[in-house]
């Protein structure tokens, strides 16, 4: 997405969100920076974060990540997203 992102994270029994999040903005804006030549914050302050409980809302919030670019009128199908992961489209099997 142009102008924001989406991840889907499983954090390890010392991560924190928090730091996760900080380090990553951190990193990515300085480089960012350095290759395009610009200075100063890329991110918004802050960010959002939502708790998966279970494999039904797992798979939920894979598929509206997924399709996001198509709800955005970035592509006419998901498959033309040049970033995307199809696994979570897939038919149940079960």
């Amino acid at each position: 997405m142009p102008d924001h992102l989406h991840w889907l994270v499983q954090l390890g029994e010392q991560a924190e969100l928090a730091s996760l999040v900080r380090r990553f903005k951190s990193v990515s804006a300085l480089r960012v920076n350095r290759r395009c030549g610009g200075n100063g914050p890329l991110w918004q302050p802050g960010y959002y974060d939502h708790l998966i409980r279970d494999d039904d809302n797992l798979r939920d919030a894979a598929r509206y990540i997924v399709a996001n670019p198509l709800r955005a009128g970035l592509v006419g199908r998901v498959g033309d997203y040049p970033l995307w992961d199809a696994i979570w489209l897939e038919e149940d099997r079960g």
